[in-house]
């Protein structure tokens, strides 16, 4: 398993379906049938992970769209990644497959 950084590529999983709701997104994973809500921060770094991106791209976004220390959004940022990720709701891509 990959390492996590802010060097690393992610992409919203194929195996998953989403809308918007207001300001926030729900997610629906295909295969669990489980559902997921992101408030609006996190629907925002759901709409820039609907391409490969890199994580320090989608950090600098959030960092001059909301009012968050860069510090404290890596880190938040980082953790929702993460979860994503174990959920099946994101993918980490090689640098090279962006």
């Amino acid at each position: 398993m990959a390492d996590l950084s802010l060097a690393s590529v992610v992409v919203a999983a194929p195996n998953q379906v989403h809308c918007q709701v207001g300001d926030e997104v729900v997610l629906l994973h295909l295969e669990s049938a489980q559902y997921y809500g992101l408030n609006a921060v996190g629907a925002r770094i759901w709409s820039l992970l609907q391409e490969p991106i890199p994580l320090h791209r989608v950090r600098d976004a959030l960092v001059a769209e909301f009012d968050v220390a860069p510090d404290a959004c890596e880190r938040d940022l980082l953790a929702l990644v993460e979860q994503l990720r174990r959920a099946g709701l994101a993918e980490i891509r090689d640098a090279a497959a962006a």
